[in-house]
């Protein structure tokens, strides 16, 4: 049985268009890798099958089997790059987990999902109305959604909580999710629907090595079920989960021919020996021979010290709980040092680097001094930034301008969310330069909002990089890269970090995204 069927198809919207007529099939014991480049296609051909993009020509059939509607509503669940990064429950905005009156407002994660899984009539089990009250459980559709969130005790019997380690969750406030806890929220949200075809795009962005082996292993399961056919959209073009029987390849706007998972892995290409996987040489020398302003730290005598950072004793009580983070930490950080800082999801990674930025409020109460100057002795938040290049999963997941991106790039020049000042023309050519180094030179132009996940997240890293920062944090920067891009930004790191007195802090959950020059690491 063909569950979807795309034949001769093109869709209407000429942005996302593609080169040539779109044939693609899932068949009842398929289960399909999208594997490509970023930008390359994959979102435009996902837009095609759930029927997004209207059709200019050719067809979409829909078979989902006696009794049940041949529409993409219902049966076909997408969890998106963009539902991490997006908005939850309101419009998100950087800093929002921060802000007490935001934090306050905010659901909490067993709400939200009880509320979500009952307007879609399933019960907490993730049973339908009927199969819940044969099973026993006795609740209805209607009495799902008029219990609303105040009755948890069938929630809290799923077990699927214990598959996405949800449990400790579930009394957390929605907007203090990490980005790897937002994901593994999402997953189980859209899950606990049992679609018939489930669309999803990266999943195991953002997760550590546990969780990735726990839904892997999920993934499994659903697998063998039978229930559910599975679409997985994948950027690391090098990696196909066993589960996959078959593989479809989009890059340049067009869509290859269906493989199977066998055939694909034995045509591999060396990813490492491509152009597009490295920093060519002569890029390379550029970056080493850029002049290297002089920083002097400065304590609070006058005198010099090579302390980039400096925490002292930290403990971080979190907000509405009894847990407690880092629980007397101190951390140094010297000018040239390379730091990896590493943990499980919601050990508090990003948390310490807000810390560190001056974008957590709890900054300026501990003991924490930044350049040599403690924090919270008159200095402004763009005296902390205007030497520290950073990018994150959160920055991203906030950052909405739609404008060119060579605008984008060049609003780090001044740390702005939005370009407001008129870039001078060494300026803009220092802009063009960093896009060239990330390879997104030709998109200069594009509008930001209309670019792939990935080449947003290159964008950014050229806004972190632009202004030469002293200090490079970097919070899961390869987030959402293909395999080609991945090797690429770990040689642009490796070289900046190359020269002289440039610090780093790298946050990764994947061991060979480090660079090669790392000499320090931090487990949470």
């Amino acid at each position: 049985m063909t569950i979807v069927r795309l034949q001769n198809a093109l869709g209407r919207l000429p942005q996302t268009r593609m080169r040539e007529p779109v044939n693609f099939t899932l068949e009842a014991d398929e289960h399909i890798a999208v594997m490509g480049p970023n930008g390359g296609g994959k979102s435009c051909l996902v837009d095609l099958i759930t029927g997004r993009n209207l059709l200019m020509q050719g067809r979409l059939e829909y078979d989902f089997g006696p009794g049940t509607k041949p529409t993409a509503y219902g049966n076909i669940v997408q969890l998106t790059f963009e539902d991490a990064l997006g908005s939850v429950e309101k419009p998100y905005y950087y800093q929002q987990r921060f802000n007490s009156q935001d934090r306050d407002e905010s659901p909490l994660v067993m709400t939200v999902l009880k509320r979500a899984l009952a307007s879609g009539g399933v019960t907490a089990t993730g049973l339908s109305a009927d199969d819940a009250r044969l099973a026993g459980h006795g609740l209805t559709r209607d009495e799902a959604v008029a219990a609303g969130s105040e009755d948890y005790t069938e929630f809290l019997q799923n077990p699927l909580l214990d598959t996405f380690m949800m449990r400790d969750l579930l009394t957390k406030r929605m907007v203090l999710l990490s980005s790897g806890e937002m994901r593994r929220y999402q997953l189980f949200k859209y899950l606990m629907k049992r679609p018939r075809v489930l669309l999803v795009d990266n999943p195991f962005i953002g997760l550590d090595e546990p969780m990735r082996n726990q839904l892997n292993q999920f993934f499994q399961l659903l697998v063998d079920s039978g229930e559910v056919q599975i679409i997985m959209i994948l950027s690391m073009l090098d990696t196909v989960p066993s589960y996959m029987t078959h593989v479809v390849e989009v890059k340049d706007m067009k869509v290859g021919e269906k493989r199977t998972r066998a055939e694909y892995l034995a045509a591999l290409p060396d990813f490492k020996a491509s152009p597009a996987a490295s920093l060519t040489p002569q890029l390379r020398e550029q970056i080493a021979k850029l002049p290297v302003m002089p920083l002097a730290n400065l304590t609070a005598d006058g005198s010099v010290t090579d302390e980039v950072i400096s925490i002292r004793n930290l403990t971080l009580p979190l907000p509405e709980t009894d847990r407690v983070l880092y629980n007397g930490l101190s951390w140094t950080v010297r000018r040239g040092e390379h730091w990896a800082l590493q943990g499980r999801n919601g050990s508090g990674k990003s948390t310490l680097l807000s810390l560190v930025c001056a974008d957590h409020p709890a900054a300026y109460a501990c003991d924490i001094s930044l350049f040599g100057r403690r924090r919270g002795t008159g200095e402004s938040i763009w005296e902390i930034k205007k030497h520290i290049g950073f990018v994150s999963p959160e920055f991203h997941r906030a950052y909405k301008e739609n404008r060119p991106a060579i605008g984008i790039v060049a609003s780090g020049l001044h740390d702005s969310v939005g370009l407001y000042k008129r870039p001078r023309p060494e300026q803009v050519e220092d802009c063009l330069f960093w896009m060239r180094v990330f390879g997104i030179d030709h998109l200069h132009d594009r509008m930001f909002l209309t670019l792939s996940s990935g080449e947003q997240r290159l964008c950014l890293l050229a806004r972190a990089f632009v202004k030469d920062p002293a200090l490079l944090i970097l919070d899961e920067p390869l987030h959402g890269l293909d395999t080609y891009r991945r090797h690429l930004v770990r040689d642009v790191i490796d070289a900046f970090c190359r020269r002289p007195d440039k610090t780093l802090i790298m946050v990764s959950h994947y061991e060979e995204e480090l660079p090669g020059n790392i000499t320090h690491r931090l487990v949470l």
